[in-house]
């Protein structure tokens, strides 16, 4: 704990207050708001901001058709509100042309085909196998890397500084967005051509308003960045929603030495799909070869293909980062939500509770442990030390615990939490009653100290093993059941019972069992709580000699 830095348990909202965020829906695209709907929303959200249920952030529903999100203190609530706020459906859309923003469109030319890489085209950069670039021609703003690809996709390649206005959709036939396109009559392609050449997404007006009321069917216009840096992008109809992502994750490569990647898993209808763009795209050149993944009508990265993935798996890898790759996960897992919202309200919020019902809670607790303190002394007397240095190991265990689960898996430590904590006080000691009164179990039976608690420990640890049980098993069910608060009650019971375990096998057992050798416990001193008098111990039982021979003579079967 102290190596880390990290020696304070983290807080709720209702301790130490935090963010707000008011979200309010918006029907588009035949999705209606609606009870089914809103709750969907709301379990996407959870997942994306509170995955372990522990962390503390609520997600709520507040009328027909706002949730609000409260985010505790301490969260990366900047990160929090842009993962809460990028609530627009996820679509995979082919890219048809991209270049820097504001830089001067190059001349169109139309693209080549190939099987594998990627051949130079006279106005743009080309992709080529691994870890090789190319320039791009004068005219072009900008150079483009890329990586080889087997069964999979390569992401964080630069765009290509050129437009290549043919490409491929989703179906294979061939869009063409270049100005003779516009010539032949077609007002719709003449207008998608005008504003991608119009469109700047260094200013962060037209980056708002670009492609957020696009079709999935339809071409569009959107932004994206790429190592700081914005670039526009022309998109064809969208060749796979998000929702057909089963599952993605963030995965360190050691094998293969690529870092940090994201592997994505479809569903069934969506692999069939996956694998027919990937298809069409793999026979284009740069940067008709890449597609889109479009969050919010924002590019959030663009891979390229080289070879049509087939399998239902695909993988997204590049110079990414841990962060980076954790956050296109969830993106990918969480990002396609029935509806779209809109930022109502972000306002910074002061504790629910505070500190002084912190201390209220934090004096009921010292009140409780007291009363057991007391009541240990009265009863046990000598023991009572033993137990009350187990207590004492067990908070320690307890506080470091949470101490560190705070940076680990975001746990954070509510009201309900410190509840849960009270009440394992009364379970740990529970434990060590059970362990003390088989002890003076054996010792009434006329046992001395050592072997009795030798004998005692085996029946002890049956029952100590069943009670927690059973505790555990509660705490898991209403952890598994609940929701906010009540899982941060139940996730701190189940902690402190397995640590009651811990605690009376490591600490507990062996201490007695040291103690046992001492003069004070082992002779049965009257303040021990161990004295054979006081607990009705029966006299050790002795074996009487018979006299041997027969000079003896016979006994009387009375006498003896």
């Amino acid at each position: 704990m102290f190596l880390s830095g990290h020696t304070t348990p983290r807080l709720g909202i209702d301790l130490a207050g935090g963010t707000s965020i008011t979200l309010k829906a918006k029907a588009d695209q035949g999705s209606a708001i609606n009870q089914a709907n809103m709750d969907t929303a709301v379990d996407i959200m959870n997942r994306r901001v509170n995955g372990l249920g522990v962390s503390e952030a609520e997600v709520q529903t507040q009328g027909r058709d706002h949730i609000i999100v409260n985010i505790p203190k301490g969260t990366n609530s900047k990160e929090a509100q842009q993962q809460v706020g990028t609530t627009a459906k996820l679509y995979f859309r082919p890219v048809l042309a991209s270049e820097p923003s504001g830089a001067t469109p190059a001349s169109p030319s139309p693209s080549a085909s190939s099987s594998g890489g990627a051949s130079p085209s006279p106005s743009g950069s080309s992709k080529e196998k691994a870890s090789s670039s190319s320039s791009a021609s004068p005219s072009a703003s900008a150079t483009s890397q890329g990586r080889a690809v087997t069964d999979a996709l390569k992401a964080d390649a630069s765009p290509s500084g050129s437009s290549s206005p043919s490409a491929s959709s989703s179906s294979g036939a061939k869009t063409s967005a270049s100005p003779s396109a516009s010539a032949s009559g077609n007002p719709d392609t003449a207008r998608l051509q005008a504003q991608y050449a119009a469109l700047n997404c260094a200013k962060p007006a037209e980056r708002a308003k670009a492609g957020t009321n696009a079709k999935p069917g339809d071409p569009t216009v959107a932004c994206g960045q790429r190592d700081k840096t914005w670039y526009k992008y022309l998109l064809g109809p969208a060749g796979v929603d998000g929702t057909e992502v089963k599952k993605a994750q963030a995965i360190f490569d050691t094998q293969g030495g690529s870092g940090w990647q994201v592997q994505m898993t479809f569903t069934k209808s969506g692999s069939s799909k996956f694998a027919d763009i990937t298809g069409a795209l793999a026979k284009n050149q740069s940067p008709q070869n890449e597609f889109g993944i479009v969050l919010d009508g924002e590019v959030v990265s663009s891979p390229y293909v080289q070879s049509a993935i087939t399998g239902g798996q695909a993988e997204i890898s590049g110079s990414f980062t841990q962060d980076e790759a954790q956050s296109l996960a969830n993106m990918l897992s969480y990002g396609a939500l029935p509806l779209s919202f809109s930022e109502d309200t972000v306002t910074t919020v002061t504790a629910a509770l505070g500190g002084e019902q912190l201390r209220a809670g934090l004096i009921a607790g010292a009140i409780g442990l007291a009363l057991v303190v007391i009541y240990l002394i009265a009863y046990y007397r000598g023991l009572s030390l033993v137990a009350m240095a187990s207590l004492l190991v067990s908070a320690i265990l307890t506080y470091v615990i949470m101490a560190l689960l705070g940076p680990a898996i975001g746990f954070a430590l509510n009201l309900p939490a410190v509840c849960g904590a009270i009440v394992a006080i009364g379970i740990t000691a529970d434990s060590f009653i059970v362990y003390f009164e088989r002890i003076r179990d054996e010792i009434r039976e006329g046992r001395s100290l050592r072997p009795a608690v030798e004998r005692a420990w085996p029946r002890a640890r049956r029952t100590i093993l069943v009670s927690d049980f059973v505790s555990f098993l509660a705490a898991a069910v209403l952890f598994i059941v609940t929701v906010g608060k009540v899982q941060g009650f139940a996730f701190t019971l189940g902690l402190t019972t397995v640590l009651d375990v811990v605690v009376v096998f490591l600490f507990t057992k062996p201490l007695m069992t040291l103690l046992a050798r001492r003069r004070f416990f082992a002779d049965g001193h009257k303040w021990s709580g161990l004295d054979p008098k006081s607990l009705g111990a029966k006299p050790p039982l002795r074996r009487t000699r018979r006299p041997a021979g027969p000079a003896a003579g016979p006994v009387d079967p009375k006498e003896a």
